[in-house]
């Protein structure tokens, strides 16, 4: 009687405390796919622009160029995206890295995005985060054990204005979004570079695209410095994209590493290869 009371004294604690990260993650799991219900109910409001051949040849020569390698046929008006991601994350203002998943739901035709992502940290220890975007209005939360958190961040111009970049940031996984007629416009820069322009809700964000030879885009790259001391790395001011795929008549990078950027120097922290994705009309 006495050694299972002493069991009972000791796994109680045990079990209310895996209750209440059990309850937790739930409720953390509810939020995420919220948003991304979110995400795809603000996508129907769009349809993403079509190719244009008139429009396209008024373009800067390297975004001509651009999208005769990403359409090797005419794109279907699709409205959303949901892809998963594997590889490699820093977190903010910590050097190492560690293996990390994440899943993506977007829209195509307008600003709009959720990204969540499980980190582990410890042995039997993680962190799953989310960003979410839709309406012109941000959200950002961080929990360890889905249950403590440890940073959750609401709308305000800045954050917003660094969630548009983000959907900007990652459209080359969704090109349609950058045709002309859409949210984006482009801007000649040189032979090589072109600047592309989001605008939605009042609110401006850019990225300079530059391109290789056949055409694909390499890098996206901000043109200001970011602030590396945030508790967050957001959108990032850099991003390279490798690893081209025909998917759905569409090239599609699959490979990236996304980096901070300030001084001349890049700091990565997210780096891997998109593992699926699949395009909804």
């Amino acid at each position: 009687m006495r050694m299972s009371l002493a069991a009972l004294l000791v796994a109680a604690p045990i079990l209310a405390a895996a209750g209440t990260v059990g309850l937790s993650s739930a409720r953390t799991e509810a939020d995420i796919a919220a948003h991304a219900a979110k995400v795809q109910e603000t996508a129907r409001t769009a349809l993403p622009p079509a190719l244009d051949p008139v429009t396209l040849a008024t373009l800067p020569p390297p975004v001509q160029a651009y999208f005769r390698f990403t359409f090797p046929q005419p794109p279907r008006p699709f409205r959303t995206v949901t892809l998963a991601q594997e590889g490699e994350f820093r977190r903010p203002r910590s050097e190492g890295f560690a293996p990390t998943t994440a899943e993506q739901t977007i829209a195509v035709g307008t600003p709009a995005l959720l990204f969540a992502a499980t980190t582990p940290i410890l042995p039997g220890v993680w962190a799953r985060a989310y960003d979410a975007f839709a309406d012109g209005r941000m959200e950002m939360k961080a929990r360890i054990l889905s249950t403590v958190t440890v940073v959750d961040e609401r709308e305000n111009d800045a954050l917003n204005r660094m969630s548009l970049r983000r959907w900007l940031l990652e459209s080359p996984l969704y090109p349609m979004a950058l045709l002309p007629g859409g949210p984006v416009r482009w801007e000649s820069v040189d032979a090589t570079r072109a600047r592309a322009v989001v605008s939605s809700g009042g609110l401006e964000a850019t990225l300079v695209a530059t391109f290789r030879p056949d055409g694909s885009l390499e890098r996206f790259d901000a043109e200001a410095d970011g602030d590396l001391d945030t508790p967050y790395h957001g959108s990032g001011e850099h991003v390279t994209r490798t690893d081209y795929r025909l998917v759905d008549g569409m090239m599609i990078p699959m490979g990236f590493e996304i980096a901070r950027a300030a001084k001349g120097e890049r700091h990565p922290f997210w780096r891997g290869r998109v593992t699926s994705i699949a395009f909804a009309p």
